[in-house]
């Protein structure tokens, strides 16, 4: 028994994933691919792209909406959990990065599930309100200035039971650290504070990778 959550010193990390990880070979080589890229640390861990595969299914999702991909794990993880039906709406400014995305998305047999939109996202998050449109599922991962506009646009976005999963919520320990007062840490700190106190939501802050905030839409 503890009372709070126990660290993860490198053996037990180790043995966490190999008692827990389920990771199929296509997402394995995305992985590997993207640590050998510049802006590797960008990457979700392979513990965290299941845990959202896990969320999705749960929430029997079929439409989802990302903000940041990236290479492409997180949304091949979404879209792999939302099974043939799923729709996905991926949102990025990287026409050179999602390029592999797409590879892989293609050699994983979900390209036709995932519709990508290159551009501001806040001008996309726009187009889909005008667009009339509702997610069951929302991952943002993207330049943390912009999170609690990237929140406010996607909450809008979410149906009512929907659910929002925010990356970098720890930011690798720099939000319990007062000397840290940069614009990205003070930002997630912000937005962390405000969500806590949100009531549009239900939320918990899961220490998985570098800390995810899930929040609930209440209605």
């Amino acid at each position: 028994m503890s009372s709070r959550t126990i660290p993860l010193v490198d053996p037990l990390y180790e043995y966490f994933l190999a008692n827990s990880l389920r990771e199929p070979e296509v997402l394995r080589r995305l992985r590997a691919e993207t640590s050998r890229l510049p802006g590797a640390n960008m990457q979700i861990a392979p513990e965290q792209g299941q845990f959202m595969s896990f969320l999705v299914e749960i929430l029997g999702a079929k439409r989802a909406l990302e903000i940041g991909t990236f290479t492409g794990y997180s949304a091949l993880c979404v879209a792999r959990a939302m099974g043939p039906e799923g729709r996905l709406i991926a949102c990025d400014v990287s026409d050179e990065w999602t390029a592999i995305a797409r590879r892989y998305w293609a050699e994983a047999g979900v390209a036709e599930r995932v519709e990508l939109r290159l551009g501001p996202a806040l001008l996309t998050l726009d187009a889909l309100r005008s667009e009339r449109r509702s997610f069951d599922f929302a991952f943002i991962d993207a330049d943390k200035t912009s999170y609690d506009a990237y929140y406010e646009g996607v909450l809008a976005l979410l149906r009512v039971g929907g659910v929002v999963a925010i990356d970098n919520v720890l930011w690798g320990g720099q939000v319990a650290d007062p000397r840290q007062k940069d614009e990205d840490t003070q930002a997630i700190r912000a937005l962390n504070a405000k969500i806590l106190k949100d009531e549009r939501v239900s939320l918990t802050l899961v220490p998985i990778g570098d800390g995810l905030t899930l929040a609930r839409k209440r209605a």
